[in-house]
């Protein structure tokens, strides 16, 4: 049994009936303490040796909570999704961020690996291939108190494989704005009392997605980037009893022609931008139908944006509700960028990439798992400062006055290795640290690149 503190077992009990069997649900909590406490690669067997398990012969045991056990990931999600609203979200609309995560990865047995563009690596004039796996993820986009800026929170991730891998299956291929059709309508589905807002990039301005959107029994606003060039209409007369409905107006000015044309009225506002500053822009905005031949007709409103100083280009933004300000749109849609903040994050801290797995449940399984334990240790940080005041770690050559997640799962290593000293009654200046213990920590920092 695992010594944990009571605030940790507190945020682990809502998981608990998941998992099928005490033994299972055991070698779980040990593996996610395990990926926390880990400074190298989140392999099954360097949680093991960070736990003190190195010498466990049934380590093969706890390899099967990946690949065989009965779990359901979706629950997972849903539970860490309540519990990510209930702590930092409640009483507002919850704004989600979706975006595609290239997980580098090579090998025969990963069947389901593509070659995709890097969108980190890439830029207008250079393009950059990569090989891997290739995940979708909703990330609650909510404000975290104690750190005074927005972070992206992990809630729900699927993998969606290449198109090869379903050829040579004959399955019909999914593409991405299949997928994050099936994940908006599950995430509506689990939070049917909030209004839910979903912001992505210009992948899934798509209007298929975005008439799925706007038609559920509770409507979820979608915004994203705009096409200038996109076919605008007016909205379609009133129908007149013969023929049929007509689907659109008349054909309106492309978005570039309004950017073009000198009588187009700007308005000037000031709003969050990204880095979480003030910044000027100009806008102007409106409503129209985006209508494709034997696609759906699309009401939304658009913004066109454009710089005063003329330091970035000039971009369009649409939104499904039309009754949204576009200040409110711009603000929404700048919070994406988070979600690329929270990629860098779980690469760099959690080992996404450094995982190992072959077997197809496994690698389904896993990815999600530790980008789900950027929200669960965000939670467990936040439960911390509510109890106890907390430092941030600064030096002579970076002051830093305000906690980022380096600090967060900083502090939560440093709850969960306290949680097995052994402290001195006598002088509480003196900390009693057992052999083993120290073996583990020293091995730790000996092997931690």
């Amino acid at each position: 049994m695992l010594n944990l503190p009571p605030i940790v077992i507190e945020l682990f009990n809502p998981f608990a009936p998941v998992f099928h069997g005490a033994t299972t649900w055991e070698k779980a909590k040990t593996l996610v303490i395990g990926a926390i406490l880990t400074p190298g690669q989140r392999t099954v067997t360097t949680a093991l040796r960070v736990m003190g398990l190195s010498e466990e012969t049934s380590f093969a045991q706890y390899h099967q909570v990946l690949n065989r056990a009965v779990w359901s990931p979706l629950e997972v999600s849903q539970i860490l999704l309540r519990l990510v609203v209930r702590e930092l979200c409640e009483g507002q609309p919850i704004v989600v961020g979706i975006d595609e995560h290239i997980e580098r990865r090579r090998g025969k047995k990963i069947k389901a690996k593509g070659i995709y563009r890097d969108a980190v690596r890439s830029s207008d004039s250079h393009f950059v291939k990569a090989s891997g796996l290739r995940w979708i993820s909703l990330m609650v986009l909510c404000r975290i108190p104690w750190a005074q800026r927005v972070w992206a929170l992990p809630v729900l991730t699927a993998l969606a494989p290449s198109e090869r891998y379903h050829e040579q299956r004959g399955q019909r291929h999914k593409v991405v704005t299949d997928w994050a059709r099936q994940m908006i309508k599950q995430v509506r589905r689990w939070l049917a009392d909030y209004p839910l807002v979903v912001v992505g990039d210009s992948t899934y301005a798509a209007l298929d997605l975005l008439h799925a959107c706007q038609n559920l029994a509770d409507p979820v606003i979608m915004i994203a980037r705009l096409r200038l060039d996109a076919a605008l209409y007016e909205p379609a007369p009133p129908y007149q009893g013969q023929g049929r409905p007509r689907k659109k107006g008349q054909r309106l000015p492309t978005l570039q022609a309004v950017l073009a044309d000198q009588q187009t009225v700007w308005q000037t506002v000031t709003v969050r931008w990204y880095g979480g500053v003030k910044r000027t822009i100009e806008l102007t905005s409106h409503t129209a139908v985006w209508y494709h031949t034997g696609k759906p007709p699309v009401p939304l409103r658009w913004v066109l944006i454009r710089d005063p100083l003329g330091e970035f280009e000039p971009q369009a933004l649409l939104c499904t509700d039309l009754q949204v300000v576009p200040v409110q749109i711009v603000e929404w849609f700048v919070l994406r960028w988070q979600v690329e903040v929270t990629f860098h994050e779980a690469r760099t801290h959690l080992g996404v990439e450094t995982q190992r797995q072959w077997a197809d449940l496994a690698i389904a399984r896993t990815t999600p798992a530790l980008l789900g334990l950027f929200s669960w240790t965000t939670l467990l940080a936040h439960a911390l400062v509510t109890h106890q005041a907390i430092s941030v770690r600064s030096t002579a050559w970076y002051a830093k006055s305000l906690p980022t997640f380096t600090d967060a799962i900083a502090w939560v290593r440093l709850l969960l290795w306290q949680s097995t000293f052994c402290m001195s009654s006598h002088d509480p200046d003196i900390v009693i640290v057992p052999r083993s213990l120290l073996s583990r920590l020293t091995d730790t920092l000996c092997y931690a690149a």
